[in-house]
């Protein structure tokens, strides 16, 4: 059994949808990012940068449980132990974990201020607004540009590297994209999103999670709650 620790955000459907493509049972707990719970001593202990996902899994690979997380290693991991979705070769295992880590280190970070930026930032800034929104386009021209050449990210198999990243491109809309602009990317979407793994993963914790909209939800995630020694 592996325990989930996360709600309804591109990070923590990465790990939905894992979990409903490989079929492992789970148990769902839900962490209320607005209310603090990720600063709670039980979640730190699994989780020490206090951000979601985070799993434990009661049957670790030496047969006792193992906390992770990072949803780029809990991919790694779940995939390891599933036996899917890495590729099979070591050549289709680098290539997919090389767009695995083009999605931790650009297309999360990148989307993520882009988001803040222009719906969450307290002041309209221009310049961030610029910035961060032509980076969104350019990592859609990246992305669009590798699936002219192939079905998926890392070749002609639907791999993490796909789950990864579909999830933070569902927000196209609050990113300033247009995605019909991409039409590789859109061909790309559309099949991942008919998945019914995909499908079931995206709907889990949204009945829970309430809008970042109050001060008090806005102040424990980008205010002095957030860099305050926990």
């Amino acid at each position: 059994m592996i325990d989930l620790y996360s709600t309804a955000t591109p990070n923590g459907h990465k790990i939905h949808i894992m979990l409903e493509e490989c079929g492992f049972p789970y148990r769902m707990h839900h962490v209320d990012i607005g209310a603090g719970d990720q600063f709670t001593a039980e979640f730190l202990a699994i989780s020490p940068n206090n951000k979601i996902p985070a799993i434990v899994d009661s049957k670790g690979p030496d047969g006792k449980p193992m906390s992770l997380f990072e949803s780029g290693a809990i991919l790694v991991y779940l995939a390891s132990k599933a036996g899917r979705f890495l590729g099979a070769t070591d050549r289709e295992k680098f290539t997919t974990l090389q767009w695995l880590m083009f999605q931790m280190g650009g297309v999360g970070p990148m989307l993520g201020q882009a988001h803040h930026f222009r719906l969450y930032a307290p002041e309209k800034i221009d310049y961030a607004v610029n910035r961060y929104t032509n980076e969104a386009k350019r990592l859609y021209g990246v992305i669009d540009k590798r699936l002219e050449a192939s079905s998926y990210l890392a070749g002609e198999t639907y791999t993490i590297a796909d789950i990864a990243t579909f999830p933070w491109l569902r927000s196209w809309k609050n990113q300033g994209i247009e995605l019909a602009d991409f039409p590789n990317v859109q061909r790309w979407f559309n099949e991942i999103s008919a998945r019914p793994a995909v499908q079931k993963g995206v709907t889990i914790f949204t009945d829970v999670r309430k809008p970042i909209t109050d001060d008090k939800s806005k102040e424990i995630l980008f205010g002095a709650t957030q860099y305050a020694k926990h």
